[in-house]
Parts: C-alpha cells; sequence; structure tokens
C-alpha cells in the first residue's frame, strides 16, 4: 500500500490539494507521518481538504494508527492515517448555499 508521506515541513494546502485530487479520482488515500510536526501538518491537511472537497458533495474523515517502521536502519514509529470518503446529502436547493448544519452525512 502507497502512503502519502507528510513532513514537519510539507505544506498543508500542498498536501491537502493531493488528497482532494486522489479523492475525486476514486484513489484511496492513507497518509504516514513521522513526528508531532509531521501529525500537525497532515491534519491541517485534512481540515484544508474538507473545505475543497465538501461544496463538491464529499465529506473525509480519518482513523489514525501507529504503526513501526524503518528508517535508514532504524526503528520509528509512524503514525497512518486511512481517509474516508463519505458523499453527501444535501436537504436543499443549491450546494453552493448549504450549511453544515443543512448536511447529512452517508
Amino acid at each position: 500500500m502507497d502512503y502519502l508521506k507528510v513532513s514537519s515541513k510539507s505544506s498543508p494546502a500542498s498536501v491537502a490539494g493531493a488528497i482532494a485530487g486522489m479523492v475525486k479520482d476514486g484513489v484511496p488515500v492513507n497518509i504516514q507521518c513521522v513526528g508531532a510536526g509531521a501529525v500537525n501538518q497532515a491534519i491541517k491537511a485534512m481540515a484544508i481538504a474538507r473545505g475543497f472537497l465538501i461544496p463538491t458533495g464529499f465529506d473525509i474523515s480519518c482513523a489514525p494508527t501507529f504503526s513501526d517502521i524503518l528508517i535508514n536502519g532504524e526503528s520509528r514509529t509512524a503514525i497512518r492515517l486511512a481517509v474516508f470518503v463519505h458523499s453527501l446529502s444535501y436537504q436543499g436547493s443549491e450546494i453552493d448555499d448549504v450549511s453544515i448544519d443543512k448536511m447529512t452525512v452517508h
């Protein structure tokens, strides 16, 4: 399984664009982070990606897991985020006029 690798120096907006693009293309999204700074950037990217995707009728959420990985022969603990895609059902007329309160996640 391939992982979108996020570091503490990753741009959250760039990672968000990658996440949104993969979701729109129907590609499974899995993120791998090592260190608190990397996790911070990944979570910011998830929040930004939600903003990109909600107007298109999709929402995302994630589930974190720990994973022991090897980096340069050294064992490290990574946090992996499995990204889940949810289709939105709107109760209203126009998608642009919808607030979060009016959305139902399926």
